[in-house]
């Protein structure tokens, strides 16, 4: 059982909590507050995403799992308490009043967690990412958004994109896939700008052009379905110029979202973290091309970590009262 005297208040016991919940689901894991990379002792996995309510993200369903796992890392890392949480949440900015309102009361009950950091997914993928440098990341998957900081509190963070499939995630999963089954339909119709070859991917997957309308549209989970046919758009770019054209423009998004937050300094750090990366050359080679074009004076690097482990170096860092980040309202809140 938890212990839940002390709180930060009290000298440093070594332990943090970090939280990711997503799309896909719900990450949590323990770390060491006094290692640099915070990297994680023990882990939880849920594949049950936090649902949504007239509050937005669902605070007591968030809870439910988090505290019997966070629980049982307790015991299995042999933390005594936690001095610094982080729950990095997708949503957040926009979804997160009922986060807000009642996860600081319920984690101070529970575990007696006075330090706690509210952060939205990106913030959190920024830190994992970066760490606490002054950059851009462009988190890219079945959506895009991308952060930027100098660190500065004047400067605060700066954001661009993160709009939903409707009004932008422009260079996305669900924007490429949607782009070439647009192809695949113009293909179909007999119109210019269509691909054959993405048509008979579409139908492979799908089932005939006709139907697919009254299969998405209806769908609850429609933004990864189309995202779902990224990688078939992405395996037909070497042979068909439809595709690649398709990718390439989806490289120019993705560097115009990092330019439009990178500090202006010379030298800036830039980084792309995200499961669409994995569509390959496809996708990197006129990422480059496009980088070096629109950041010339910026410099590119990898990734270090994802926004599991940004959350537990944001709680690491305010563990130790080094948290450089600059706090925000809606994308970064520090109770201490």
């Amino acid at each position: 059982m938890a212990e839940t005297g002390g709180g930060a208040a009290g000298p440093v016991s070594g332990h943090v909590l970090g939280v990711d919940s997503g799309g896909s689901g719900l990450r949590i894991a323990v770390a060491r507050a006094d290692e640099r990379d915070a990297r994680p002792l023990a882990s939880y996995t849920s594949q049950e995403p936090i649902g949504t309510g007239p509050n937005g993200m669902d605070a007591h369903q968030l809870l439910k799992q988090l505290v019997p796992a966070a629980q049982d890392l307790m015991r299995d890392t042999g933390a005594g308490r936690f001095d610094a949480v982080c729950v990095g949440a997708a949503g957040m900015a926009t979804l997160g009043t009922e986060l807000r309102a009642e996860l600081p009361g319920a984690l101070a009950e529970t575990f007696g967690v006075r330090r706690l950091a509210l952060a939205a997914d990106a913030v959190t993928a920024y830190a994992g990412a970066l760490g606490q440098q002054p950059g851009a990341v462009v988190a890219a998957g079945t959506g895009v958004i991308a952060m930027g900081t100098d660190l500065t509190a004047t400067g605060g963070w700066r954001r661009a994109d993160g709009w939903g499939h409707l009004l932008g995630d422009c260079g996305s999963g669900a924007w490429i896939g949607r782009a070439g089954l647009e192809a695949a339909l113009r293909a179909h119709d007999g119109r210019a700008g269509g691909s054959a070859v993405l048509l008979s991917r579409m139908e492979a997957l799908f089932g005939p052009a006709g139907e697919l309308p009254g299969m998405l549209y209806p769908r609850a989970d429609r933004t990864a379905v189309l995202a779902s046919f990224a990688p078939e758009v992405a395996a037909s770019a070497g042979h068909d110029p439809v595709a690649a054209a398709i990718l390439t423009g989806a490289a120019r998004h993705l560097a115009e979202a990092a330019a439009a937050v990178c500090p202006s300094a010379a030298g800036s750090v830039v980084a792309f973290t995200g499961g669409l990366l994995r569509l390959g050359e496809p996708l990197l080679t006129p990422l480059r091309t496009a980088f070096d074009e629109l950041l010339p004076r910026a410099r590119r690097v990898e990734a270090e970590g994802d926004p599991l482990g940004g959350a537990l170096r944001v709680a690491a860092a305010l563990a130790n009262d080094r948290l450089l980040l600059p706090t925000d309202e809606k994308l970064l809140r520090v109770t201490r």
